[in-house]
């Protein structure tokens, strides 16, 4: 029989998806699948940051265009060896051979050459699939069909269409990457582009976008696997207008200004992720300008090495006045305006100054004797607030009688 429906009533269901892995979620997970140990946790998360398989969003980590290759190349050519129960397999076995109860060398072996009973591969087996794989078609994504790729390259994801090439802001996860916006990626003006050719490493040097800004670099041979030298632009250099002898002036760095005659320490210049500065030894001092980088003279730099040193910007304050040498430890002592106060020190210790003590008329002896209260009642230790914990409920043992009968609302607590 028919059924004839007598009203239609649509109703919206909205789902969202996961939250994204955090740092201590994905600890959290590992530990789910038996995969790691508290000690290589700390390792596994560095090595994927390192490796540039993960952007971090806030606390979120999102996984990039080169974890998505080097996932698909894993898993088509060797699955076994991403398969969460082998790897946790091979926790178990490392904890044998840790605890001596398998020798390391039968499990290399097997690892290597496969398990005698032939259960499975080893990774010398794995290894004769390396000629087969098709390196540009693994690192190749499409997006729809718009006709428009992503391109894992040595420089960073790109995106490719015919022969228009646009590289990917670093800011836009791969989930990001619509169609429409990769089009309007690939339709926007580009600032990266040639500028020549270093005359002594005759490599190309390119000005590109990066994550942090405008920057040039170099342009290696495909065989060459080392990374490619950069240097971030100045401030006031525009990537449109930039040419190769700024590219050359920034590689040349960092720039001898000249020797310290009193020590024979060499003083250099350069430009750093907080601006300009110089260094001799391990003192570093910041330079006012970008171009006192190339234009500051060794006098100039004697002159500022000479001032006492900053502090986030801030002149280091003098002492409020010497005292003189404390005849118990042969250190000079002075007065100095503090967070809560003055207090006199010998650069070891510290102690506030107390009401009647008078800064102007302070003796030695009475600095002395402060300085020796403080070290005769040690170093302060910070005692941690111990939290009470709350007793568990005690659940009652008494047995409730057949005639008893408990009347109770929603909100009452059952009770005899």
């Amino acid at each position: 029989d028919l059924i004839t429906a007598k009203s239609i009533t649509p109703s919206g269901h909205q789902t969202t998806p996961p939250a994204r892995f955090t740092e201590a979620s994905l600890v959290k997970e590992l530990e789910a699948r038996g995969i790691g140990r508290p000690s290589t946790y700390a390792s596994i998360l560095g090595t994927i940051v390192d490796r540039g398989y993960i952007l971090r969003k806030g606390r979120a980590l999102v996984p990039s265009w080169t974890a998505f290759a080097v996932t698909r190349l894993l898993e088509e050519f060797f699955s076994n060896l991403v398969d969460y129960a082998f790897t946790a397999r091979m926790e178990e076995e490392l904890d044998l051979v840790a605890a001596g109860e398998l020798p390391r060398t039968q499990a290399l072996r097997d690892f290597y050459w496969g398990p005698e009973d032939g259960s499975a591969k080893g990774l010398a087996t794995q290894l004769e699939q390396l000629p087969d794989i098709d390196a540009r078609g693994n690192s190749t994504f499409e997006i729809g069909d718009s006709g428009i790729a992503v391109r894992v390259g040595k420089y960073g994801p790109y995106l490719e269409r015919g022969e228009e090439r646009a590289s990917i802001p670093p800011d836009i996860a791969p989930d990001e990457l619509t169609p429409e916006r990769a089009l309007e990626i690939l339709l926007a003006p580009s600032t990266d582009r040639e500028l020549g050719v270093h005359p002594e490493s005759g490599l190309t040097l390119m000005v590109k976008t990066g994550r942090f800004g405008p920057y040039f670099t170099e342009i290696l041979p495909e065989d060459n696997k080392e990374k490619p030298r950069t240097a971030s632009l100045l401030k006031s250099m525009e990537p449109t207008a930039v040419s190769l002898e700024d590219a050359l002036k920034l590689f040349a760095l960092p720039r001898v200004i000249g020797t310290d005659p009193t020590d024979n320490v060499e003083i250099t210049s350069q430009n750093g992720r907080y601006g300009p500065y110089m260094t001799k030894g391990k003192d570093s001092r910041s330079l006012d300008t970008e171009d006192q980088i190339f234009t500051i003279t060794l006098e100039e730099a004697l002159a500022k090495y000479a001032l006492p040193k900053t502090r986030r910007g801030a002149v280091v304050k003098p002492p409020l006045r010497e005292i003189g040498i404390d005849p118990s430890t042969q250190l000079n002592m002075v007065i100095k305006e503090g967070r809560f106060g003055p207090y006199v020190t010998d650069g070891e210790t510290n102690a506030s100054l107390k009401v009647g003590d008078d800064i102007p008329t302070m003796s030695i002896e009475r600095a002395s004797e402060l300085l020796s209260d403080t070290r005769a009642r040690g170093p302060i230790v910070k005692r941690r607030k111990k939290v009470a914990k709350k007793a568990a409920p005690k659940k009652s043992t008494k047995k409730k009688s057949k005639k008893e009968v408990v009347e109770t609302t929603a909100d009452d607590e059952v009770s005899v």
